[in-house]
């Protein structure tokens, strides 16, 4: 009841500030809401900010607080366990398969209308609004009409870009509780992300042009150079336009994808494209964007404070098709579903690059053990392979991990008869935790009845199929393959017949324990929601004590220019963060140390990470292959294979080459497609 009551007025404050976001370029809102919140607000010791932060700032962040409270709740009763066999909604179903936007749901495709017909109201709203008197204000300001129009049509675009980087922020925020709430994921964010960014910054370029030519045209080009004490700040906004167009520039998939590198560092620029924005408008007006930023400072900080611990690798899996498995020491109170994902450093390569990979062990099974495979696909994964394949003798190997990320619930892959697991290449990692998830649901003796599984894997080489041995459970489980309905059809396209020279058995490095190395455990424990909460709230009530601080100063002894104050108040909400989240941080550890202990002591490898020992006349792998057929010379025939089981209900989980997953969404979203149920899985870093 209290989780129901919760939501209720979660959704219902949720419900107020989006209607905010549409009144906000009315009249109305201007000439009556917003002059008597500024008069029942106006504080001594809050200055302008005060209002619109308790307008834009205060109700998200009093929903994050809240939801962090709902989710530890729900993750204290265990309600994310509970099976059923509901039926997935139509609306999550694609309707777009090809184009710009990549795959799109029925579902994104409504909230995509709805931002843009948001944009396009705010545009209407203040155009109509500036232009209702432009002769009169033309005629004041000595310009011509369609000189002035020019002008307000560039203050309107500025207002309207500012919307869009209001909500920039979220869906790159991977801890996010708002981004649970809403049932969403931050790697399943990343292209709201990017649309969202695409808009904005085209948005602030036509803002930046229209302002150019208007002072070419009006002899005023002194303006480019304009860094105003009280009034915004020109050189300001230019500097962070020229910062977000060299992020943007870089993020085209043409660049991003053959220069990753130059993507990833060049986003860094993200810092001053925000400090710039803040000195631009004043951090007064910067506080309608704030409460998407805030949450992203201290999900991005948390992250730093667990990148700096390095964790417990035991082992490293070299297979001979140019991967590996890494295999890490684990807490036990780390639990993550299938398909979540962890970010890896590895310094002796880059101390800089982070990259994404799913987690490939199961939390269920593996309590104390977390794996994940990494082929080598380009120049970071081809550095790793090479060290850890070196014949030279290893003592240890420095890794950190930000993480895990992921939805931890599993439910959905029950509501099925079959689920279709559709992988290329590499893309079948995300399958393995999925079917081992399957497989310990079937051997708990859980009356919950399993889906049977189709897997449809594609390999370009047969030296590839060594990867389907990594679904095998490791020496010392007790759970036997056989007990799933299990059926996987591999498909080798680039060569007619089996190579015997292929089948290589796996090769174990095992590396010495450090003393300094930590097991991977959740930065803020075991409550992790509860605290996230703490540190969310905390914080911002010791930001406002400091800005209450500065303001009663900056009253009674000197006057600060608008940009100096916009400098205090932007270092104040990183001391509060900085602050309140160090504190979070070393109290859970002082809580884990004892645990920490206990594990840095072993002097001997655990039996579960004994992945050499995968005996291959064990009955779990001759289960494995005689659920295995190889089709060599040929691929996969998608539609018959879909088609022919339209009649009941199939879930079709797709992984791997865009291409591919384009083709499996353009099958499911046919007419003829029946009860198919389509999901991909893709990265887009």
């Amino acid at each position: 009841m209290v989780r129901s009551a919760i939501k209720l007025f979660l959704l219902l404050l949720f419900l107020g500030y989006m209607m905010l976001w549409f009144m906000m370029p009315t009249k109305l809102y201007f000439e009556h809401w917003l002059p008597k919140i500024r008069a029942n607000s106006k504080s001594t010791y809050f200055g302008q900010q005060g209002s619109t932060m308790l307008i834009y700032t205060f109700p998200i962040l009093f929903i994050a607080t809240l939801g962090c409270i709902y989710l530890h709740l729900g993750k204290k009763h265990g309600d994310h366990n509970v099976e059923g066999r509901v039926p997935t909604s139509k609306l999550k179903q694609p309707v777009m398969v090809k184009g710009p936007l990549g795959i799109v749901s029925w579902m994104e495709l409504s909230f995509l209308t709805m931002f843009v017909v948001l944009l396009a109201w705010s545009t209407t709203s203040y155009l109509n609004g500036m232009f209702t008197h432009i002769d009169q204000m033309a005629s004041r300001s000595g310009l011509l009409v369609w000189e002035a129009k020019l002008e307000m049509s560039g203050l309107t675009l500025g207002l309207v870009g500012n919307i869009c980087l209001a909500f920039l922020f979220f869906p790159v925020t991977r801890g996010s509780s708002v981004l649970r709430l809403i049932g969403l994921s931050s790697e399943a964010s990343i292209k709201y992300h990017i649309w969202v960014g695409h808009i904005a910054m085209t948005i602030f370029t036509a803002h930046g042009l229209c302002y150019l030519v208007f002072w070419a045209k009006t002899e005023q080009l002194s303006q480019v150079l304009k860094w105003g004490k009280i009034e915004v700040s020109n050189m300001a906004g230019e500097i962070g336009l020229v910062c977000g167009l060299g992020m943007w520039a870089t993020s085209l998939p043409q660049i991003r994808r053959k220069l990753f590198e130059l993507f990833y560092y060049t986003h860094h620029l993200y810092i001053l494209f925000i400090v710039f924005f803040v000195f631009h408008v004043g951090f007064s007006y910067a506080c309608i964007m704030l409460p998407g930023f805030y949450l992203f400072l201290i999900d991005r900080y948390l992250r730093f404070l667990q990148s700096q611990q390095r964790v417990s690798l035991v082992a490293a899996s070299i297979l001979p098709c140019q991967t590996v498995e890494l295999n890490f020491c684990k807490s036990p109170e780390v639990n993550h579903g299938p398909r979540s994902i962890i970010f890896v450093n590895v310094p002796a390569i880059s101390k800089l690059q982070w990259h994404p990979f799913t987690i490939t062990s199961n939390s269920n099974m593996d309590t104390d053990k977390l794996s994940m495979v990494v082929k080598s696909e380009g120049r970071w994964s081809s550095d790793l392979y090479q060290k850890l394949s070196s014949p030279l003798p290893m003592d240890g190997f420095q890794v950190s991990i930000e993480g895990p990320y992921g939805p931890p619930a599993s439910t959905h892959l029950l509501r099925h008869d079959i689920l279709v697991l559709l992988s290329g290449g590499s893309g079948i990692t995300p399958f393995i935790s999925i079917i081992r998830e399957l497989l310990f649901k079937a051997s708990s003796g859980s009356s919950t009845r399993i889906p049977h599984i189709l897997l449809i894997c594609a390999f370009k080489k047969s030296i590839d199929l060594a990867m389907l041995e990594l679904i095998l459970p490791v020496s010392g489980t007790t759970v036997d393959i056989s007990c799933l309905q299990l059926q996987i059809e591999a498909y080798v396209t680039r060569e007619k017949g089996a190579d015997e020279d292929n089948h290589k058995p796996l090769q174990t490095v095992w590396f010495k324990p450090n003393a300094i190395d930590a097991p991977v455990s959740a930065i803020l424990g075991p409550n992790s929601w509860l605290c996230l909460g703490l540190i969310i709230s905390s914080s911002f009530v010791m930001f406002l004590l400091l800005i209450a601080i500065l303001s009663r100063y900056h009253n009674s002894n000197m006057v600060y220019a608008s940009s100096a104050t916009a400098g205090f108040y932007m270092l104040f909400m990183c001391l509060a963060i900085a602050m309140t989240a160090n504190a979070t941080f070393l109290w859970n550890k002082k809580q884990n140390r004892k645990r920490l202990r206990q594990i840095r002591n072993m002097d001997t490898p655990p039996v579960w990470f004994n992945n050499g020992d995968r005996e291959l006349e064990s009955l779990p792998y001759q289960s494995l292959l005689q659920a295995t057929n190889v089709h060599y010379g040929e691929r996969p025939d998608l539609k018959k294979i879909l088609f022919e089981r339209k009649e009941i209900s199939v879930g079709v989980i797709a992984s791997g080459p865009r291409e591919m997953r384009q083709e499996v969404g353009a099958i499911c979203s046919s007419g003829l497609a029946g009860n198919l149920q389509f999901e991909s899985i893709s990265f887009t870093w």
